[in-house]
């Protein structure tokens, strides 16, 4: 199956990322899949961090400027597709004995193809909104879109949902029409059936209206509609996804059991494997579902970090002072954080505050802030002004202990700690919605 997703961003002072999917796909968050959707790393409990390179397995190329990564359960699921499939064209053409298995091979990377096609419509549509989109990578059960921001509207969220089924619905058109003229029992004819039925069966599945799943977002999107709120569209949205998770655990094995042979032959394996295919996809829709929600949460209680409100006062010490001195005045004005400045007054760095936790009480009067001070980079500059999504892409641009706030005349405002950002934000996040 295959999904599509984006995943919000979420706080990071030092290093930590917050994550769409595909049948053929798996994943939403605020990610993409064409099974199922998925969300970025980080945890509900901790705010992430910035990863320079996305990664992700064998990079492909870039289209539209957009990474693609092939993980390495890709080709475990390669290997399992070329088996199984091997299996079935061993009754319908036996006379291509070992050959089989490296037709089953083409249809593994053409299906694959489609998937990737799908996750395309994902990114095009987001690139269309202006939306960035981090990677997109092929894995075990489908693809992933990244996508590192939500929908503006419930217009926007609902069209970049439903282009990934779209286009493998178009695509399974495609496979039928060039099927027609071919013979049925040969080679070409059999590719182009797997081809058909698999794309129809990643559009459909996709379309089942529960998060992390296409369909899902594409529910989200009309509940926000009616109500104008995203929060209320997530909720629905990944309740039904939840339900849908149960009602695949149980009805896919009984559904495959009831249309299949019963013959004794037919019990064991098969439906252990029916029983294990179900387990996975309902644990990853379940899943999804849940991280839906918790970066719904996220995105709901970003607002609450504000730079100006984190920071803490701030008095500026000279490079010689000694820690003791500069402590002190830093108690007499009720400042927590100390500034280093040169003649001209102008901010030159920072004195860490675990340095300063460091230093024995007794060595304070010989110790130069100087020397437990961190030099100020561009990167370590931030605005009072800033909040939410926008202050913690400045700290996960950048990732630092402390950082200067100035206002926007320039004027120093104070230091701002990410040890605070990261209790506000889980502090944030353990308030209910």
């Amino acid at each position: 199956p295959g999904t599509s997703g984006q995943p919000p961003k979420q706080p990071a002072p030092e290093d930590d990322t917050p994550t769409r999917p595909t049948p053929g796909q798996a994943g939403s968050g605020t990610p993409h899949r064409s099974e199922a959707h998925t969300p970025g790393p980080g945890g509900p409990g901790r705010p992430p961090q910035r990863r320079p390179e996305p990664g992700g397995g064998l990079l492909m190329g870039r289209p539209f400027g957009v990474p693609v990564y092939v993980a390495p359960s890709w080709f475990l699921v390669a290997a399992l597709i070329t088996w199984v499939f091997g299996g079935q064209l061993d009754r319908v053409l036996p006379e291509l004995g070992a050959a089989r298995y490296l037709v089953s091979l083409f249809f593994a990377v053409a299906f694959y193809a489609s998937v990737l096609v799908h996750e395309l419509a994902h990114t095009v549509a987001a690139l269309r909104f202006k939306l960035p989109v981090r990677r997109i990578q092929l894995q075990f059960f489908g693809g992933v879109s990244e996508i590192e921001k939500e929908a503006e509207t419930p217009g926007r969220e609902f069209v970049l949902a439903f282009v990934g089924p779209l286009l493998s619905l178009v695509l399974a058109g495609v496979f039928y029409a060039a099927l027609l003229p071919v013979e049925p029992d040969s080679v070409p004819g059999v590719i182009l059936a797997g081809l058909m039925v698999s794309n129809l069966i990643v559009a459909v599945f996709n379309l089942l209206p529960g998060l992390p799943l296409d369909g899902g977002r594409m529910l989200r999107a009309v509940v926000w509609k009616i109500t104008g709120k995203p929060m209320s569209g997530t909720v629905a949205a990944a309740w039904v996804g939840r339900a849908l998770a149960i009602a695949v655990l149980v009805g896919l094995p009984l559904a495959t059991q009831s249309l299949g042979s019963k013959a004794a032959d037919d019990v064991g394996m098969d439906t252990v494997m029916d029983a294990l295919l179900a387990a996975i996809l309902a644990a990853i829709i379940w899943t999804g579902a849940g991280n839906s929600l918790r970066m719904a949460r996220l995105r709901e209680h970003l607002p609450e970090l504000r730079a100006r409100a984190l920071t803490r006062r701030a008095v500026p010490v000279r490079a010689d002072t000694p820690l003791s001195e500069a402590l002190r005045r830093a108690n007499a004005s009720g400042a927590r954080a100390l500034v280093v400045v040169d003649a001209d007054g102008t901010p030159a760095s920072l004195v860490r505050e675990a340095a300063i936790v460091g230093v024995p009480e007794h060595r304070r009067p010989w110790v130069a802030v100087s020397t437990l001070a961190q030099d100020l980079t561009d990167g370590m500059r931030v605005s009072a002004e800033l909040s939410g999504e926008e202050l913690l892409d400045a700290l996960r641009a950048n990732p630092a202990t402390e950082y200067l706030v100035v206002e926007e005349t320039g004027e120093i405002y104070g230091v701002l700690s990410a040890a605070d950002v990261e209790r506000a934000f889980v502090k944030a996040m353990a308030r209910p919605s």
